[in-house]
């Protein structure tokens, strides 16, 4: 069983097809990319897909459940986290504790334990403080702990943004355009970082990116939207070698 299944997904927005009978199916390791114009549709998928919008049509099952209509808080502990292409990280917090944010469903407490400093509210925020760090490790950002999120480089605040989606435990990560606004270094590292955690995470990955040396060197498939609609699905290098993919997409460049 593929670890998602999308089947005839359909979102309209004023009498305007966003998505439009989309399918995709991902197995599990897969590291799948989604490509298209702006405004093809990608992101919308995405909102789709976390629950920011619900489809007027369609399934998606995650890991052989029905998620289709579930909330986006539910269907983050389902399995699903994603980071978003405009970065959305909590500012005025340290670097720790934005992925704390994301290990409270892992490590919960009441509200009650956290004002009476209970056993178990110690317990918990030890071993979330040991999670995080080891997040942090994986991602090269440990010695920034305790700065202030907003005080990090944009290619690092890309990072952590990644680390607190991974603090969430997701069998599914979605990454929107997790290059965006990078140099070819902090690209080419990134590239790096994104092959280590589905080897070291036990993690599928689903991308949306518009840096074609990204797509074509870490995705081995590919689905392409235009217009809210499936252009072509398959092998990465079949794909982008694909004429209509070519004209509708790469050649607008």
């Amino acid at each position: 069983m593929s670890l998602l299944e999308v089947n005839d997904l359909n979102i309209s927005f004023g009498g305007l097809h966003a998505v439009h009978n989309f399918n995709i199916s991902i197995e599990r390791g897969d590291l799948y990319g989604l490509i298209g114009p702006n405004g093809a549709g990608k992101t919308t998928v995405f909102n789709l897909l976390t629950g920011v919008y619900s489809p007027d049509e369609g399934r998606i099952i995650l890991d052989g459940r029905d998620i289709t209509n579930l909330k986006p808080i539910d269907k983050n502990k389902a399995g699903i986290a994603r980071t978003f292409q405009n970065i959305r990280l909590f500012k005025d917090l340290s670097v720790k504790d934005n992925v704390k944010v994301g290990l409270h469903n892992i490590y919960p407490y009441s509200a009650l334990s956290a004002i009476l400093r209970t056993p178990a509210y110690h317990k918990a925020e030890k071993q979330m403080d040991e999670r995080a760090m080891e997040l942090l490790e994986v991602f090269d950002l440990a010695g920034e702990a305790d700065t202030m999120s907003s005080n990090l480089p944009y290619g690092k605040q890309r990072k952590l943004e990644i680390a607190r989606a991974l603090a969430t435990n997701p069998k599914l990560l979605l990454l929107d355009e997790p290059a965006a606004g990078m140099n070819p270094n902090e690209t080419a590292e990134l590239m790096d970082t994104i092959r280590f955690i589905r080897e070291n995470f036990n993690i599928t990955i689903l991308l949306i990116e518009h840096d074609m040396k990204l797509v074509s060197g870490i995705c081995e498939r590919l689905t392409v939207l235009n217009f809210g609609q499936i252009l072509a699905k398959g092998d990465t290098k079949e794909v982008l070698s694909n004429p209509e993919v070519i004209k509708a997409y790469i050649g607008e460049d």
